[in-house]
Formats: structure tokens, sequence, C-alpha cells
């Protein structure tokens, strides 16, 4: 029988069934990294404020630090009995300095220590997505550099509209992982705050210095209310709520990759290396990291919306319930990294199939924004121009020409303002040029987005 630590009240033995399923070891045993930072700082200002002696300090401090050592080696075993990460590492260190590891709990709760453990982690993760994202966007820009004159069908209701430069098309994507990245930082914000000192919920009396740890422990701010401290669980949501709209970004972008690498459209072609075969097609390259990317984005949101439901009806201040937070936001994090990486490497062995994107817009009466406009220039009212244009288009349909193959004399029937300058107008590399409003798909604009998105990076 291992004797419970908090177990001085109680007769009877707990039930092996309510131990394995009240234990948590089996996931948080991730933050013993950041449990014991958390410890070290707590006992080095129980020393500072007199609270220990410098020689219990000194024995607590070493046995801890040798915890970490046999951590980073892998020689620490962690045991159900003990529930948590907390009490686990309590018994260790107990094992190994004696009963004096008792005072290391002094003027601390398991309520203010997990929550400690929990913003640690989360902060010290935070920045690997960041970075992960950013290495997105880098190859990004690469390949939009290499694509600015590429020309491709831009849609709307999935059907071709008008048409877009494929490095402007890029670039909205780099525009999503900049906001991504964004509210990442801002989460920091929120998650750089100590609740260390808060105790089980009501602060303490001993005089201990809240400052000072959160200055070991790396911590910008500190919580200003002990309920809030132990109970708040915001930083951690927005993680979720940012983590699911990032993957809601990356499936999007994998939903429209899947289609441009279909033999319908070609426009693309992935890498061997980030692709997959048939056990019975011998011709197949399937598109399964995308898939599986866009796939995993709906147990992104189960985690987001299994927090959301665990905290709604939560009284404060420190309940079991809240035993619930981290394993959406560990599993949260196994899953976006990998999925911010696989995503980079396809970017960058991607082939883009420039002939069939250009050649698709020229069969599709795209350009025919291009003859209104051209009328609105001459001084037909664009309502007008919109009603010609689109007779010219039906026109086109039923005799089977496109608008820049028609003869002059057929595009006067529309209109008598219509000139023989207007065939250079109808040309999708034209279109695309003189779309130069700021963040337009002209040649010269995503040139100047490119730039300016090289300084975010």
């Amino acid at each position: 029988m291992i004797d419970k630590l908090w177990g001085g009240r109680f007769q009877a033995e707990t039930n092996a069934l309510v131990d394995q399923f009240g234990a948590s070891i089996n996931f948080d045993q991730l933050m013993a990294a950041e449990d014991l930072e958390g410890s070290l700082a707590h006992v080095k200002m129980l020393g500072k404020t007199g609270i220990l002696s410098a020689d219990d300090v000194a024995k607590i401090v070493a046995g801890l630090e040798s915890i970490q050592t046999d951590l980073a080696a892998g020689k620490i075993e962690f045991s159900v009995e003990n529930e948590d990460i907390h009490m686990n590492i309590e018994s260790i260190l107990t094992d190994r300095i004696g009963p004096v590891a008792g005072k290391l709990h002094t003027a601390r709760s398991r309520n203010d220590q997990v929550a400690t453990d929990f913003h640690l982690y989360v902060k010290n993760r935070i920045p690997l997505v960041i970075k992960e994202i950013t290495n997105l966007q880098k190859a990004l820009l690469k390949l939009a550099e290499a694509n600015v004159t590429t020309i491709m069908p831009g849609y709307t209701h999935l059907q071709h509209a008008q048409p877009i430069s494929y490095a402007h098309y890029l670039m909205a994507y780099f525009q999503m992982l900049q906001r991504d990245k964004e509210r990442f930082e801002f989460n920091l914000k929120h998650t750089d705050i100590s609740p260390l000192g808060a105790a089980a919920l009501a602060g303490t009396t001993f005089p201990i210095d809240r400052e000072f740890t959160a200055q070991e422990l790396g911590f910008n701010q500190i919580y200003a209310n002990s309920l809030d401290a132990v109970s708040d669980r915001d930083f951690a949501i927005e993680f979720l709520s940012n983590s699911s709209i990032l993957m809601m970004h990356l499936s999007r972008f994998s939903e429209e990759i899947s289609m441009w690498v279909s033999q319908e459209f070609q426009y693309l072609e992935l890498s061997d290396g980030y692709t997959t075969g048939s056990s019975i097609m011998p011709q197949k390259k399937n598109p399964d990291m995308v898939e599986l990317i866009r796939g995993k984005t709906g147990r992104i949101y189960g985690n987001l919306m299994r927090l959301l439901t665990t905290l709604k009806g939560i009284p404060l201040a420190y309940n079991k319930d809240l035993q619930e937070d981290k394993e959406g936001v560990f599993d949260t994090l196994k899953t976006i990294v990998p999925a911010l990486k696989i995503f980079t490497g396809m970017i960058k062995t991607l082939k883009v199939n420039e002939q069939k994107m250009e050649t698709s817009t020229e069969n599709d009466y795209s350009n025919a924004t291009e003859l209104a406009d051209y009328l609105a220039v001459k001084g037909l009212p664009f309502r007008q121009a919109h009603a010609v244009v689109g007779k010219l288009v039906l026109h086109g349909i039923q005799t089977h020409q496109n608008l820049q193959d028609m003869p002059l004399a057929e595009l006067k029937n529309g209109s008598e303002l219509i000139e023989a300058d207007v065939y250079p107008e109808l040309q999708s590399e034209t279109a695309v040029a003189r779309r130069n409003s700021f963040g337009g798909t002209g040649f010269d604009q995503v040139k100047l987005q490119i730039e300016n998105a090289k300084k975010l990076t």
C-alpha cells in the first residue's frame, strides 16, 4: 500500500478503480520538466524569505536537480498510485532525501502548482508553433516569388471568375497564416502569467514573494486574484481556438491542393515524398497528407469544444473537472506542429504546371469583366456594359467562341464602342497586370505584397 500524501484524515484505502479513474499521471507526466522547474523556483523563494532554512533548501534543491538529471536521461518511472505528476515527483524526492522533502509543499497547493505547470508548458511551446508557421510562410514566399507572372483562374462559387496571379493566390494564405501567428503571439500574453503563490484558492499566511518566483520562472505578470489564478484556463481555450483557426486555414488550403493535383485540374503535382500509393491501383498517387490534415481539423475543433464544455459549469475555484484541461492541448500540439512541418515540406517540393493553369483561363470567359470595364471606360454605364457583355458571352457559348477570338464585327453587335484596341485587354496576362489597385493581383502589386511580407518573417 502506498500512503497518500493527502491521506491523513482517511481510514480506508482508496478503491483501485478510483485510483485508476482519477489518476492523471498517464498524460500529465508530459509536464514533468515544468513541475520540477516550478518546484525549484518555489523552494528557492522559501529560502529567500526565511520560511525554510538554508540547509533544508539546499537538500531539496539537490534532490530536485537529481530528478531533473534522471528525467532527461529517461530514468524516471511514474506510478498511477501517486495520481499525478506533482505527487509522483514529491514521492520520488522523499525517497531520495527523506522527510525534509515534505517541506517543499509549504505555502503551496497542487492547485497553484498544476496551474503553474500548465502555464509553463503552453508558454514554452507557443514559440515552437509560431516558428513553424513562419517556416511555412517563408516557403510560400519563395514559391510566390517564382510565380508572380504565373496565371491561374480565380474562383468564386468554385466557378471561374477572373484570372489572377498564382503568387497572389499564395499570398492570400500567407496573410491568413500571419493572422494565425499574431493570434498565438497574443495568446502568449495571457499565458505569461504566474499563478504560483495563490495556493489552494485564498493565498497563504506565509510571507511568500510571488514576484521572485515569477522572475525565476520567466513570467512577465502575476495573477492579481488567487481565485482566478487557480481556476483560469482561458489561455488554454485561446490556444485551442487559435489552433482551430490555423487548422481551418490549412484545411481550406488542403482542399484546394487536393483538387489542383487531380486529373481534372492538373495545376499542381505533389512530390512523391508527400504522397502515397494504392494497394490495388498501381497508377495512383494519392494526396494523403492534405487529406489527413483536412481530416485532423475536426480533431482540433473537438479539443476546443471539449474544454469549453468542461469549463462552462465549473464554480470557483478549483474542481477536479479541471483535470480534463490538458489532454486536448497536448493532443493539439502533437497534431498542429507536424501538420505545419508537413505542409512546409509539401510547398517546398511542389511542382506548378504554369501552362495548364494559364490555358484554363483562355476558354472560360473569365475576361468578361475586362470587356465590361473597357466599355465603362468608354463612357457606357457599367450596368449597361454588364448586360452587353452578358449577351456577348451567351453568343460565344452558342457559337463556340471565346471573347478574345470573336471577330470585331460580332463584338460590335454588342456595342459600337468596341474597337480593335479591345483585343489586348482581353488577354489573361493583360487582365491580371492591369489590376494594380492596392492589394490587387496586378504583378507590381503582388511584388509589393511579397516585399512587405518578407518584413514579417
